[in-house]
């Protein structure tokens, strides 16, 4: 059963299952058995593996590359797409190039500015959001482009996801974005990383109206200073002070990043229709959180 196939599969019904996504990211340079070896040890253990695209504005080998290699190994990738390096001729063109390949799930994302990432002088390019950018994917599906200029041959199908952050402050704006992003064509919803079960809480419940499938973002806690780093400068993203003073007092990192993540999947796991899991480098740990979490 494909990802999509599982996302739409109707809620209480034998097909509906918790669904659980894991991130890679590309390398700094060309070199991919480490990474495809990392995938390995996700084989039969994730519906999905995301693809980072240029995350954080640092230069890497690309998400639609390694997307490939990915599918090449059997294994279903999601190719996440950034409005902030492309125009709108780039995009739909690589957006081409992944359904001519068999690469169906893509999760579309504005992007962090180059300012923040190794090539500060970079030149931003945003021409299109991420509501246009799904608009756009959704009219190539129906065959023609984003010009009104029609496709040749079959057209391309796609599995379309989005990002929301569930601990913005004010909220509101985040959920006036995701009801534009569902009317676009979002099917699923990856958020930003919860600690904060309360706060989590409180955007199901001010999202309830919404019929879509939302899965519980995870980063895995390296150290109390990743922790007071986020909190500081990353919005949104609330770590609790509890949660910062096991980490610190730990004397096995990660073994102790392995614990909080499982309990923190656990508590999520009621209220999600699954989970995403971002190690950022610690990939290997992936499997030993989802056994700890009873996944």
């Amino acid at each position: 059963m494909s990802f999509k196939e599982k996302i739409q599969a109707p809620p209480g019904g034998q097909a509906r299952k918790f669904l659980v996504t894991s991130e890679i990211g590309p390398p700094k340079g060309i070199e991919t058995r480490g990474l495809l070896e990392d995938a390995g040890l996700l084989r039969d253990r994730v519906d999905a593996i995301n693809v980072t695209d240029l995350q954080s504005s640092v230069m890497r080998l690309g998400s639609l590359s390694v997307s490939i290699q990915l599918k090449q190994n059997g294994f279903e990738p999601v190719y996440q797409l950034t409005c902030r390096d492309r125009n709108r001729l780039a995009l739909q063109s690589d957006v081409l190039s992944a359904a001519s390949f068999g690469i169906e799930n893509i999760l579309v994302l504005t992007g962090d500015h180059p300012k923040l990432g190794d090539h500060p002088q970079a030149k931003p390019v945003f021409d299109l959001d991420s509501v246009q950018l799904i608009q756009v994917i959704r009219q190539l599906e129906q065959g023609e482009d984003m010009a009104g200029k029609k496709l040749e041959g079959r057209s391309p199908k796609f599995c379309l996801g989005a990002v929301v952050n569930p601990g913005a402050q004010p909220l509101e704006p985040q959920i006036l974005k995701m009801e534009k992003k569902i009317e676009a064509g979002a099917e699923f919803f990856q958020t930003q990383a919860v600690y904060d079960i309360r706060a989590f809480e409180n955007f199901l419940s001010k999202t309830k109206h919404l019929k879509t499938t939302i899965m519980a973002g995870i980063v895995l806690l390296k150290s109390a200073g990743m922790a007071k780093y986020m909190n500081e400068n990353v919005a949104g993203i609330f770590v609790p002070d509890n949660l910062i003073q096991e980490i610190q007092g730990a004397k096995d990192k990660q073994a102790k990043s392995i614990e909080i993540a499982a309990r923190l999947i656990k508590e999520l796991k009621p209220m999600a229709q699954g989970i995403h899991l971002m190690p950022i480098g610690w990939d290997k740990l992936v499997p030993k959180v989802l056994d700890a979490a009873g996944l």
